[in-house]
């Protein structure tokens, strides 16, 4: 028996992207675990991602090419020949692009990470092609929009530094469940003596081992930050200097933030005035002190109406009182601009021939029922899925199904198992797991490169995305060299290496190691050196101004509330929000059963005063429902969720739930307010026993 340990990566869509070690047995792979010497995953795992064997030898895998039999939707598939199916697809494909490229649709997004599974080999297929391009959005793009236009990039406070700081607001996000290794840091940071607040809606994991927890209501982050700023600058408990020498827009933020006094702040987030003022004095001392105050603002904050506008609200807190000037100081949304990727080497927009429209995937439910128009082009009438499970996690999920179920839409789904999604293709593919295929990772929680090594041979007749679709350019007659390239010359050309951040790197070597930091100051912004078209941290913004949008920060308050639109909270008064469940990765490791078995069933958790009004008692099953749609689920009475809010910790797939359906039925179709993403959080519900 031959023993082997590989060097690899999660490939997964979380901040933690962790070094992974597997141990092989003769060609199979028995044990995945986190590799001690890599700083930040220091050995750990998620639960989810420990079992990785698990999901790669699952019993479901998809192995073989297959073809629909029976309707779209049945899941009904018999086993074909990889040629009879990149036959199919390409004689398709070729007939459609013949009157307009643009009716082909390729949707895909963060299934894996990975700069070679991912986008390099698709896009070059997609560019070649002059299709739809798709504005990928669902998850990230109007906090990182909010955080650009005040710091200048997504670059913030390296995670391996948080430990030392002393005061932590953790600030829409639960990381317990989904950025394991900066609670890691957060609570070693609490042993040190540091304070933990968080700020979320709801009472999750990790709201319960912070030492406060403020709840505003959803979409209402944006004010809290306006109210905090308020209290800093009246009681001067910030950093003249740091302002001076490295901000822009002071005095106008001065005359902004003014009329945003404690009172206002907390009717519009529904708490208390005394949080206001509290957490503002709280953070403008520690950091008057000369003590690291720090801000982990994650993803949940910008899925609201004003999403965009909140992270840039929050984004201003730091260099308002000097937290810049520590290396534990500052903010982290995201590390992802930290590292000089060459995506255009990787993606190669350069073969499209023209510009080709583009089309929102937040709104992928709309489009695929939209008719010809001059304003639209051409209906879409071929899709390709990679990556990406639309049918369960798109918004306005009953126009999704509605869609794919077209019988005139000819479905392409490249997976791993018969997902919701997989359910309504035409030709469905097997692609390869983490464990079966080159790739290479840049992350956005961390500051180290990662490469994967493959650590088995492709099950069955699977093979990678990549493999997919240069047999697929093959067919269409695409000569470029660019579809000759293999896994591993596509790898060595995702660094820039004219950018001293990725001077160092070589994939070679790289992937020897495993990994490899990128060279970043431990204090990026304690000089100023914002990259802002001004240098410094933008109060105000001439870019936005330029954009059309308010130049300063303000409040945007969600589309759907009691406040914002009291005649649809007449019929539907309760909030809404919908964040990962702790054994689910969006909705990935759902059909491992020791996994779903863990999470139980879909539930709602609502708050006894609410379940009173209701009639609704603990395990009840209640039908969650507004206009657009309904989902059924169990209910949890619980003083986890606010009065006024319920929550269903997501996202199932639909077809392990007992309507067939989830959370996705009531959330809308409306983008945020910069950045074009999503308002999963921004709904409005009723609820009723069953």
């Amino acid at each position: 028996m031959t023993t082997s340990i590989v060097r690899a990566t999660c490939p997964h869509d979380c901040p933690d992207t962790c070094a992974l070690l597997v141990t092989v047995k003769d060609g199979v792979a028995v044990d995945v675990r986190g590799d001690p010497e890599h700083p930040t995953t220091a050995g750990v795992l998620c639960t989810k991602v420990s079992r990785y064997t698990d999901r790669t030898y699952h019993k479901d895998r998809l192995l073989y090419p297959m073809k629909r039999i029976g309707k779209k939707g049945e899941g009904k598939f018999v086993r074909i020949s990889w040629d009879e199916a990149l036959d199919t697809i390409a004689a398709r494909l070729k007939e459609i692009a013949s009157h307009d490229p643009q009716a082909i649709l390729p949707y895909s997004y963060c299934g894996t990470m990975g700069l070679v599974q991912g986008e390099s080999m698709a896009m070059r297929f997609f560019h070649k092609l002059n299709a739809s391009l798709l504005e990928r959005t669902i998850c990230s793009t109007a906090g990182g929009a909010g955080y650009r236009y005040t710091i200048g990039a997504r670059i913030g406070t390296d995670v391996e530094q948080f430990q030392d700081a002393k005061l932590i607001l953790i600030w829409g996000g639960n990381p317990i469940a989904s950025n394991l290794h900066f609670w890691m840091r957060a609570q070693e940071a609490k042993r040190r003596g540091a304070k933990l607040i968080a700020i979320d809606p709801y009472r999750s994991l990790t709201a319960e081992k912070c030492h406060q927890h403020i709840a505003p209501m959803p979409g209402t982050d944006g004010a809290l930050a306006l109210g905090m700023m308020h209290v800093l600058i009246a009681e001067n408990l910030i950093d003249e200097d740091y302002i001076a020498r490295h901000t822009l827009g002071f005095e106008q933020l001065k005359e902004r933030v003014r009329e945003w006094t404690p009172q206002r702040t907390a009717e519009a987030c529904g708490i208390a005035v005394h949080e206001v003022e509290q957490l503002a004095r709280e953070y403008g001392t520690a950091a008057a002190r000369g003590e690291p105050v720090a801000i982990r603002v994650n993803y949940g904050v910008q899925r609201t109406h004003g999403g965009g506008m909140a992270v840039r609200n929050i984004a201003c807190l730091p260099a308002l009182v000097g937290a810049w000037r520590h290396p534990a100081g500052g903010i982290q949304l995201s590390t992802s601009d930290a590292f000089a990727k060459n995506s255009h080497a990787l993606q190669r927009p350069d073969l499209l021939t023209r510009q080709p429209r583009t089309i929102n995937m937040v709104q992928i439910g709309d489009a695929l029922l939209r008719d010809a128009s001059p304003t639209f082009g051409p209906k879409i009438q071929a899709l390709v899925v990679y990556n990406s499970n639309p049918v369960a996690v798109a918004p306005e999920s009953s126009k999704v199904a509605q869609g794919f179920a077209r019988e005139d839409l000819f479905t392409v789904v490249l997976e791993h198992f018969q997902t919701d999604t997989a359910d309504y293709a035409d030709i469905l593919l097997p692609a390869t797991t983490q464990l079966e295929h080159v790739d290479i990772h840049t992350t956005y929680g961390h500051m180290y490169m990662m490469a994967n090594n493959p650590a088995i041979a492709p099950l069955g007749k699977s093979k990678p995305n990549t493999e997919i679709f240069r047999l697929l350019a093959a067919r269409m007659g695409f000569d470029d060299p660019c579809f000759q390239e293999s896994d591993e010359q596509i790898a060595a050309q995702a660094f820039n290496k004219n950018d001293p951040r990725a001077a160092h790197f070589d994939w070679e070597s790289l992937k020897r190691k495993g990994w490899q930091k990128v060279n970043m100051p431990d204090a990026p912004f304690a000089n100023g050196g914002f990259p802002t078209p001004s240098g410094k941290c933008e109060f105000y913004s001439e870019r936005m101004r330029a954009d059309g949008l308010d130049p300063l920060p303000t409040y945007v308050p969600p589309h759907e509330s009691l406040t914002s639109s009291p005649e649809l909270g007449k019929d539907y008064p309760l909030a809404m929000i919908s964040p990962p469940a702790r054994n689910f990765l969006n909705s990935t490791f759902v059909n491992v059963e020791s996994l779903r078995n863990t999470e139980g069933e879909p539930h709602l958790d609502i708050h006894p005063s609410d379940a009173a009004q209701r009639g609704i008692e603990n395990d009840d099953r209640v039908r969650i429902f507004n206009a657009r749609g309904s989902f059924v689920a169990k209910a949890r009475v619980t003083d986890k969720a606010r009065q006024g809010l319920v929550v269903g910790l997501s996202i199932w797939w639909k077809k392990f739930a007992s309507d067939g359906k989830n959370a996705n039925e009531v959330t809308s179709q409306r983008l945020t307010d910069i950045g074009n993403g999503p308002t999963f959080y921004d709904v409005l519900v009723q609820v009723e026993k069953v």
